[in-house]
């Protein structure tokens, strides 16, 4: 468990940085006196765009409550042809991908904020209060439960037979896939401030990767948790613990032997998965994620700028700016485009080619987690507890 000093710095920063978002500030400064001297931090308006993209929105549903203002980035994932989303309030949902149809639904009273993570024929969410469930993709029945000593903020991993659950305490826990039985435990250094959630997991082949809030992407041995590398995204430098925070909050994105990841510290990295070695660096990233298509990275900064980035050499190719202090969303790839949510639930379309924006819609409420897309769709998650359908015409 993690001490009670640490506990509350962590619990300071999640203050902090909701309010800092409900706010739209930029430094403390304005934080604690609500003045400012110029419009700093204050989100761009939208311009007028001419749509040169047909977007379909297929169906949209209501899964609960939403997290609201948590900070969490709740986000649906895509498995075999459904979709699997949870809400803090609502439960687990299984809705086919191509229709809105519901398959099913399992109902909890626990606030569900980890997940789902899917895979195996296995659901799997975590929740407010340490719990984790397994759920049977097909039926939503539960098939097991755990407990972890701390909030599961990040969706769980299911393959290699187990489950992989990071808590927010910086502990990766493994469970049996079958029964549920704790296999192994890893613990990682937490830093006093951090940003609002933690790092995905992603499972390569004999590996379990994850991002820290301490500003490492760290390679462990799926079997039994043994620490094969741990290498900085991005150094933690400045003055003081706000200025230092470094935290790798989105899910590591594996393409064949490479590793891709982004840092709240403004870097992205391309690292050889097995030996974790850096093959490049960029100075432009942001915490909740990143998305890879054949030829491109897209990752949004902390101020609102999406950024296209070469996937060989990690140079820029393009600069989106018109999204600052907007919130946005870690990006989807969708086809030839990057896909992004805001803080007004403004979906956005922007062309990888050139960065340029070429549809729009909106689903009513912030979208602070990452888009998802599957089969020619992309789906995205309100912090209202809404979810919508969109596919390309």
């Amino acid at each position: 468990m993690m001490p009670a000093p640490k506990r509350k710095l962590h619990l300071l920063a999640a203050s902090m940085m909701v309010l800092a978002a409900l706010s739209g500030c930029s430094s403390i400064k304005e934080l604690i006196t609500g003045k400012t001297a110029d419009k700093v931090g204050v989100p761009a308006k939208l311009e007028n765009i001419t749509p040169s993209l047909a977007v379909n929105r297929l169906w949209t549903a209501s899964i609960g409550s939403g997290e609201n203002h948590l900070g969490i980035g709740q986000h649906p994932v895509i498995e075999n042809g459904r979709v699997y989303a949870a809400a803090v309030n609502g439960g687990v949902h299984a809705i086919e991908l191509s229709s809105g149809r519901q398959l099913w639904t399992f109902a909890s009273d626990l606030p569900l904020s980890g997940g789902p993570g899917a895979g195996d024929g296995l659901v799997v969410v975590g929740s407010l209060k340490g719990d984790v469930i397994a759920i049977d993709a097909e039926t939503g029945a539960k098939k097991w439960s755990a407990k972890v000593n701390n909030e599961v903020l990040s969706a769980p991993a299911v393959g290699a037979g187990m489950v992989f659950v990071l808590s927010n305490d910086g502990r990766i826990t493994a469970f049996d896939e079958s029964t549920g039985e704790r296999r192994w435990f890893y613990e990682s250094d937490l830093p006093p401030l951090t940003v609002r959630g933690t790092g995905g997991i992603t499972i390569g082949p004999g590996l379990v990767f994850f991002g820290g809030d301490n500003g490492k992407l760290t390679a462990l041995r799926s079997s039994d948790g043994n620490l094969l590398w741990s290498i900085p995204v991005a150094q933690p430098d400045g003055r003081s613990e706000l200025d230092r925070m470094a935290d790798v909050d989105g899910r590591p994105v594996l393409e064949g032997t490479t590793l891709y990841a982004t840092s709240f510290k403004n870097h992205t990295v391309a690292i050889d998965g097995p030996s974790g070695q850096i093959m490049w660096d960029s100075e432009h990233g942001g915490a909740r994620g990143l998305g890879v298509s054949n030829s491109a990275i897209v990752v949004t900064d902390p101020k609102g700028y999406v950024n296209g980035l070469d996937r060989n050499s990690g140079g820029s190719l393009w600069q989106q700016t018109a999204l600052l202090n907007r919130r946005v969303s870690a990006p989807a790839v969708q086809g030839d485009y990057a896909v992004v949510g805001d803080y007004q639930g403004v979906v956005h379309w922007i062309r990888l080619s050139d960065g340029a924006f070429v549809a729009r819609s909106n689903v009513g409420n912030a979208i602070s987690g990452k888009p998802v897309a599957a089969d020619g769709i992309v789906v995205v998650q309100s912090s209202d507890g809404k979810l919508a359908a969109f596919s390309l015409q």
